[in-house]
């Protein structure tokens, strides 16, 4: 006896994250997967070049034939 409250409990709060729908920025998104950025856009430094990570994609693409 006693687990029927703790499994009501947690199905209730099953249910409420499954049927949850968040208010959602649009415009937010939208500005975010076509790259545009809210910030005002900086000068790069020759020091930030240089502190750049490098890109090791290459190392993991296949060979080219």
């Amino acid at each position: 006896m006693g687990r029927g409250r703790a499994k009501a409990k947690q199905t209730k709060v099953a249910r409420e994250l499954k049927y949850y729908s968040p208010d959602t920025d649009l415009r937010a998104l939208e500005s975010e997967l076509h790259g545009q950025s809210t910030k005002p856009a900086t000068r790069a430094t020759h020091d930030d070049a240089r502190d750049a990570d490098p890109d090791d994609y290459d190392d993991w693409s296949p060979p080219q034939r």
